[in-house]
């Protein structure tokens, strides 16, 4: 397994993590916890080590997931989870962003019970408070280290600022914010930029395009109906038919090479440089190895060119998330 570090002085990990979220949340379908587990324990024997959870995937079923696929396993896992998105149990719409110091603590142990362990490696905040300075939440996520809990600190969807302002109280180890050929915002908004100045790492989310990037989706229809994406703006009306038609040019590049779209995204991803460990996530083993797949595709200067002539960085259609989500919010 090819290996990269996060950070300057965070993590090895391997090259490609496995995010876990699918696997209980969001994407629709009944979860299925044996074939979920399995997809975990073979990522670990393929070298897979970087897993990521968060306390709000189910909620918290996710992380209790987690927990149970490492039980007698723990010393294979850099363990990765976060906290700071508040669910309200009688409204799954209904959220909030909590970042007190009190909820840090409260919010860490917490997961640590789920999980099955005794200490975090790299604890994120999930989203930023608005309302509490970045500076009182590391300050309380750096306390969570000195007591042993936590190893490394990061940072999610955080504008450059705050990760400036979070990295000055304690280091930040590394910054996980969605980034694939169609989520190009961190070239832009100066996110990439802010962290390799500071040596932080780089973790982008969704490398697939929520799947959008493989291909396999080809109508609004073949979401399950409890499917957030369907009311994803990328994946509505005109824009789904936009996007549709940049991933068919996708595919046909993938196809000139004799690989699928979604390892050429995937590729596309690694070779935006070392410091970036791409976290795909599947709940399905024939996805699993076709992404670890990507692992061995080579893109050349010409290639990526050419990516990027039928992929610039403004081509995708629609907003990340709806108006109201707090997922698009750079703070």
């Amino acid at each position: 397994m090819q290996t990269r570090t996060l950070g300057r002085n965070g993590p090895t990990v391997s090259a490609l993590g496995l995010g876990c979220m699918g696997m209980s949340a969001f994407y629709g379908g009944r979860g299925d916890d044996a074939a979920a587990i399995a997809v975990i324990h073979r990522a670990l024997e393929r070298g897979v080590t970087l897993l990521d959870t968060a306390d709000m995937y189910g909620p918290h079923t996710n992380e209790m997931l987690v927990g149970r696929a490492i039980a007698g396993r723990r010393g294979q896992v850099i363990l990765a989870t976060k906290f700071g998105v508040r669910l309200d149990p009688s409204d799954p719409q209904a959220r909030g962003v909590d970042g007190r110091p009190e909820y840090v603590q409260a919010a860490c142990e917490a997961s640590l019970k789920r999980l099955g362990v005794d200490h975090v490696d790299l604890y994120y905040q999930h989203r930023v408070d608005p309302q509490v300075p970045i500076e009182d939440t590391v300050g309380a996520m750096a306390r969570l280290v000195e007591q042993g809990k936590v190893r490394w600190l990061g940072l999610s969807e955080a504008a450059p600022e705050t990760i400036r302002r979070a990295h000055a109280v304690h280091p930040i180890t590394a910054l996980q914010t969605e980034y694939s050929l169609w989520s190009r915002e961190p070239e832009q908004n100066g996110v990439l930029a802010t962290v390799r100045e500071l040596g932080i790492g780089f973790v982008p989310y969704s490398p697939l395009g929520r799947g959008f990037l493989t291909g396999a989706i080809r109508t609004p229809e073949d979401f399950d109906a409890d499917d957030y994406r369907r009311h994803s703006p990328r994946f509505q009306g005109d824009n789904f038919a936009r996007n549709l038609a940049l991933v068919e040019q996708v595919r046909a590049i993938a196809a000139d090479k004799g690989i699928s779209a979604g390892q050429l995204a995937l590729a596309w991803v690694l070779a935006r440089g070392d410091d970036l460990v791409p976290i795909p996530g599947t709940k399905r083993l024939a996805y699993l190895e076709e992404n670890l797949g990507a692992l061995d595709v080579a893109l050349d200067a010409d290639e990526l060119a050419r990516i990027d002539a039928v992929f610039p960085v403004d081509a995708v259609a629609g907003a990340r998330y709806p108006a109201a989500s707090i997922g698009s919010v750079h703070r």
